[in-house]
Order: C-alpha cells, then sequence, then structure tokens
C-alpha cells in the first residue's frame, strides 16, 4: 500500500511550524478517532496512519529526514536511519542509542498528566499616598477563566459521557519498551490523543464547547496592608485561572502602584516634609502648626533656630509592614527672606545692625560697580 505525504495526512503546508503541526494534529485527532468513528472499518487504519505522520512531523530531526527522502527515510530496507516498531514508536540505528539510553535513564521525556494547573493572573493597582500609608481595601474587576457551570468543569454535555480513549486504554500515558545495546528500557509520555486524560469528549459540552472553561468578569476584594511599598506585589490564592480536568487554580499577583504626594515625601518608614518659616520666626523663635497625614501638629521653633535644621515628630510617620510601630515625620525648616521691605522695616533692620555693630552702609546704598572698583585700588 503507498503511503500518503505526511502533511496531507495532517493537512498543514510543509512551511507549517511545530504549532500549526500539532494543532493540525489534535484537529485531526478528534476527527478520526476509531471511538468516534466506530462505523468507519479503515478508522484504525487512518488513526495509526495520523500518529505515524505526526510522529515524524512533530520531530526537527525526522522531519529534516522526511523531507529529504521522502518516507525512504524511515524504510531500514533502503538505508533509512529510523524505522518503525509494532507498537507504533520509533527505533534508532546505533549512532542515535547513547542519545536514547541516556534520556531514559535520567527521565528526560515527556510525562505528564490530564489535570493541569491553571495560569497565574496580573493586576495593576493605584493607590493614593494615604492609602498606602493607613491602608486600604479595593474591590476590583479582574476577567478570567473559571469552571463552566452547565458542565462543572468536564467539559462534556450533560447527560452524556465520555469515552475510554483507545490509544492509551485510560491511562493517559502511553509506555514503550527501548532495546538498546545496554539493555530493555521503560519510558512513558503524555497520550497525544487525549492530552493525558484518559478520555475522548464525544460530545463536547454547548456552552464551553468541551474545554471545562469559560472567560467570566469576577469582583474582587483587595486587603491592603498599612505601609505597604511601591512596586510591592500581592499574592490571592486560588484566584487566578481555573484549573483544568480537576487541577489546581492558579493565583491573582496584585502589583501596587503608589501616587507621590504634593507635601510628603517617604524614605522607608519616615516622612520627610519642608516648613517655611518667617525671619523673625526664626529669630525670636515660635510655635508653629505642622500639617501630619493625620491632622495638625505643634513644633517649637527655638530663638536663633537656622535654616535646614531638622524637627522630628515621633510616630507621625508610616506603620511598619512587619511588627509593630511607625516611622517619624521629620520637618525641614526653611527660612523665608522677605524680598519687599517698606521704610518703617529697612529703618528697625537697620537700627538692629547698627545696635549689633554690623557695618551695613554697602547694603544701604553703594553701587555694586563702585565696591568692584575698589576691590581693585
Amino acid at each position: 500500500m503507498t503511503k500518503r505525504d505526511y502533511y496531507e495526512v495532517l493537512e498543514v503546508s510543509k512551511s507549517a511550524d511545530q504549532a500549526e503541526i500539532k494543532k493540525a494534529y489534535r484537529r485531526m485527532a478528534r476527527k478520526c478517532h476509531p471511538d468516534v468513528n466506530k462505523h468507519d472499518t479503515e478508522a484504525e487504519e487512518k488513526f495509526k496512519e495520523l500518529n505515524e505522520a505526526y510522529e515524524v512531523l512533530s520531530d526537527p530531526e525526522k522531519r529534516a529526514s522526511y523531507d529529504q527522502f521522502g518516507h525512504a527515510a524511515f524504510d531500514k530496507r533502503s538505508g533509512g536511519g529510523y524505522g518503525f516498531d509494532g507498537s507504533g514508536g520509533f527505533e534508532t540505528q546505533f549512532g542515535d542509542v547513547f542519545d536514547m539510553f541516556f534520556s531514559d535513564m535520567f527521565g528526560f521525556g515527556g510525562r505528564g498528566t490530564g489535570a493541569q494547573r491553571g495560569g497565574d493572573l496580573s493586576y495593576e493597582l493605584t493607590l493614593s499616598f494615604e492609602e498606602a500609608v493607613f491602608g486600604t481595601e479595593k474591590k476590583i474587576k479582574i476577567f478570567r477563566l473559571d469552571h463552566c457551570d452547565a458542565c462543572k468543569g468536564s467539559g462534556v454535555e450533560p447527560g452524556t459521557n465520555p469515552s475510554r480513549c483507545s490509544t492509551c486504554g485510560g491511562r493517559g500515558q502511553i509506555q514503550e519498551i527501548k532495546r538498546t545495546i545496554f539493555g530493555s528500557f521503560s519510558s512513558s509520555y503524555t497520550c497525544p490523543t487525549c492530552e493525558g486524560r484518559g478520555e475522548i469528549i464525544l460530545t463536547p459540552c454547548h456552552k464551553c464547547r468541551g474545554h471545562g472553561r469559560v472567560r467570566v468578569s469576577q469582583t474582587i476584594s483587595v486587603q491592603v496592608p498599612a505601609g505597604i511599598v511601591n512596586g510591592s506585589r500581592l499574592k490571592i490564592n486560588g484566584k487566578g485561572e481555573a484549573g483544568i480536568y480537576g487541577g489546581p487554580a492558579g493565583d491573582l499577583y496584585v502589583i501596587i502602584y503608589v501616587k507621590s504626594h504634593k507635601i510628603f515625601e517617604r524614605i522607608k518608614n519616615d516622612l520627610f516634609c519642608e516648613l517655611p518659616i518667617s525671619f523673625t520666626q526664626a529669630v525670636l523663635g515660635s510655635e508653629i502648626d505642622v500639617s501630619t497625614l493625620k491632622g495638625k501638629e505643634k513644633i517649637k521653633i527655638p530663638a536663633g533656630t537656622q535654616a535646614g535644621t531638622l524637627f522630628r515628630i515621633k510616630g507621625e510617620g508610616v506603620p511598619y509592614l512587619q511588627g509593630k510601630g511607625r516611622g517619624d515625620l521629620i520637618v525641614k525648616v526653611n527660612v523665608v527672606i522677605p524680598t519687599k521691605l517698606n521704610s518703617k522695616q529697612k529703618e528697625a533692620l537697620i537700627k538692629f545692625a547698627e545696635i549689633s555693630g554690623e557695618n551695613i552702609k554697602n547694603f544701604s546704598g553703594e553701587s555694586v560697580l563702585k565696591k568692584i572698583k575698589s576691590v581693585f585700588e
């Protein structure tokens, strides 16, 4: 019997990539499976032909040999490097024995089960400065794959039952025994027909089309702890994509972004701000109201306070995430020098300078040009 072209069997072009080949095989496997075509006497042969084509084209090395030599590449009588054995697997010539030996001994071959963990999801949440400091509860809306409520995640149309996979006999895995010069070695891999489930869905669910999951929107409450830092990730267990065929759900990661504040700057658990005070307040001292995130606090400015002096208000900073207590609020005073004075203010300052013994002639009218000339005389 003349063998058909493997690309024709899978109904793909010769330029198809591995993803296309895998997708085509899955589609054709469901279409050609003997359990689905019970009245077709050639169904088993067609399915065997499909598996043979997939085994070649899904392997880059075997595919390259097939593209160059056609079916002769796997005909031992014509000197081909590969041959099909009776179980549908491959035997290799002596040159490939070592690769096969190490693969079987150390478990490099693929092994799988039907149940699969759902994927993780991420969500970006922006908080105000105050929300990050004091903590908050936020409601967020996410879109995720959840179990189909019609089939309860089975993928099977209610009232029907799946059929046992004839390829793996319901085990979900296919076992191969390979004979080498070192002896016989057993290996197993996930059944490509049922993808490890051990069952074939003959009548897919009308709602999820056999996938067992549907995309839904869901509102989730997120508890944001006080003192959270910009760029933090909150993990919410089990709120990612639903698992497949009984597998566990993935997780949801909420990435926190914190807006800046117009007054305060955060450094670790301390808050910093600048406070403008007048010249007279700095000289004579004063008691001034300072804004905090919780309200107003009074601080005493001692007489003679210099610009840039730091004042610390205990416990008015950011709460510690790990443990009790809070950081501090650190206030830096800036002395504001008046730019416009009336005659009485000038007169008072001149008198103050004279009493202090300061020479203020250069500041009371002498021209800048005259002062520069005097430097060089």
